[in-house]
């Protein structure tokens, strides 16, 4: 027998259409560990959406180790927020029909799957059913079910009895755990995904790839002659991902279209994925405009890296959820004329930065990025100037773990920029690698995830190093 008790009485008495219809909120658990454990996630949120549950926010992911059955592959689980006019057993219906569609077969109880999804939380409403218990049972004591429902309904309660209890006072109250959990964010196809929470981890290199002729580093240098052999010296020094860019953004250049910034990056993306020696590499693209990202995409990128972060073109959060792949949001006030004037942070640095990323997350949340899918730029230089990169820098880890902003994964540019040249008197962005690599250090030390470089040999290096004194 069901019992429910819904928010509003009105409902349970009202037996009207405009009731029935009424759009509803639940929590879904997302949970894989079989195949392509990410894929299978986010076709199952397709496949959601495609029958009127629409997905509205998305926890990050977590990657688990297997409970009661051991011998089987580690397990990717996450949560949604999702809107629906199914009452809670014809959402269980739904959901079990989506697990059959996609090939689901329950060979043991508690055994390896494809994919899993259990309704959470329906609303505030208790559901007894042989069916269907809600909330479900267990939330409170599973570790891998409260972190990412915690990153999206932290302060809902799961216990009527206790409804100054919140989610996120029951992620607290657990144990602390032989090795903490970290969130996963998907690459690209064969290409290891970050593990942002990780202590062991690698710091990825992403080599700075410009195919312009004004990068204020480096234009014009990547002739198509040498282009080849450039990608090569890259990957041989300990490049992971490459960022291509075609426009640049420095301030004071001028603004190329998008079909000349299409035109220099296209053949640039398809050179570097038609080379063997580059097969596992990570390909990115450094555009704010959705156009470029799209083509890009369709010529084999991976990574939409974004400096406006959706600021500058308002089609482009909209088609990076269109394309599913992993983006970067950068944070950045105003566009490359206007952003040095833009340096004013009355409330604090750190502080401000938080609040402008948090907004950004929400609107791509909003566009329908998920949140895995996401990793996040500080913007060293960008409405930055001075010493106030170095502060930047110096309490990278407050913002790193600012709450709304933990586990995200997060890319550090610090690459030549102007306030290196300033501190170390070296006037010339080339000749700046020694203060690089100090930052460089420094970002591997307060948890950088990816750090984005020119002198890809050098810094390849140094991030071993680094990697070898704070990370193993």
């Amino acid at each position: 027998m069901e019992k429910s008790f819904a928010t509003s009485p009105e409902r349970q008495r009202c037996g009207c259409a405009e009731a029935r219809d009424a759009k509803r909120t639940a929590y879904i658990a997302l949970g894989s560990n079989m195949g392509d454990r990410v894929a299978m996630i986010e076709q199952a949120c397709k496949e959601m959406g495609s029958r009127g549950i629409t997905v509205k926010r998305t926890s990050g992911l977590w990657e688990t180790e297997p409970m009661y059955v051991l011998d089987q592959d580690r397990f990717v689980n996450g949560a949604c927020e999702v809107e629906t006019e199914l009452e809670p057993l014809s959402l269980l219906d739904e959901l079990q029909d989506i697990e059959n569609a996609m090939g689901r077969k329950k060979v043991i109880d508690k055994g390896p799957r494809n994919i899993d999804l259990d309704v959470l939380m329906y609303e505030n409403e208790i559901v007894d059913h042989e069916r269907l218990k809600i909330p479900h049972i267990g939330i409170a004591e599973r570790e891998f079910v409260l972190r990412p429902l915690a990153q999206i309904a932290a302060t809902k309660s799961i216990d009527a009895t206790k409804p100054w209890k919140m989610i996120q006072d029951y992620l607290y109250d657990l144990p602390p755990a032989r090795e903490p959990l970290s969130t996963l964010t998907p690459i690209g196809e064969g290409i290891q995904p970050l593990n942002a929470l990780k202590s062991h981890r690698k710091t990825h290199v992403m080599a700075i790839l410009n195919v312009t002729p004004d990068s204020f580093s480096d234009g014009g240098t990547h002739v198509p002659e040498s282009l080849a052999r450039t990608i090569i010296k890259f990957v041989k020094g300990g490049a992971t991902m490459i960022d291509v860019g075609g426009q640049s953004t420095a301030p004071g250049r001028p603004q190329v279209s998008a079909e000349e910034e299409i035109k220099r990056i296209v053949p640039a993306i398809e050179l570097i994925r038609s080379l063997p020696e580059a097969q596992g590499i990570a390909i990115s693209i450094d555009t704010y405009r959705a156009s470029v990202a799209e083509a890009a995409v369709k010529a084999g990128a991976d990574i939409v890296n974004d400096v406006s972060a959706g600021l500058m073109d308002l089609e482009m959060l909209p088609m990076m959820a269109k394309l599913g792949k992993t983006v970067c949001l950068m944070h950045m006030r105003g566009d490359p004329a206007t952003m040095s004037q833009l340096n004013d942070y009355p409330e604090g640095l750190i502080p401000t930065v938080a609040k402008e990323l948090l907004e950004r997350v929400a609107a791509a949340e909003a566009a329908g990025i998920r949140r895995w899918r996401i990793i996040l730029d500080p913007g060293f230089g960008f409405a930055k100037v001075g010493e106030q990169n170095i502060e930047l820098l110096r309490h990278f880890e407050e913002l790193k773990n600012w709450p709304g902003l933990e586990g995200l994964p997060w890319l550090l540019g610090s690459s030549r920029k102007s306030f290196i040249g300033k501190i170390t008197g070296v006037a010339t962005p080339g000749d700046r690698i020694f203060g690089t690599a100090a930052t460089v250090t420094a970002a591997v030390q307060v948890g950088a995830d990816i750090v984005r470089v020119h002198d890809v040999v050098e810094m390849g290096q140094v991030v071993k190093m680094a990697d070898a004194i704070w990370r193993y």
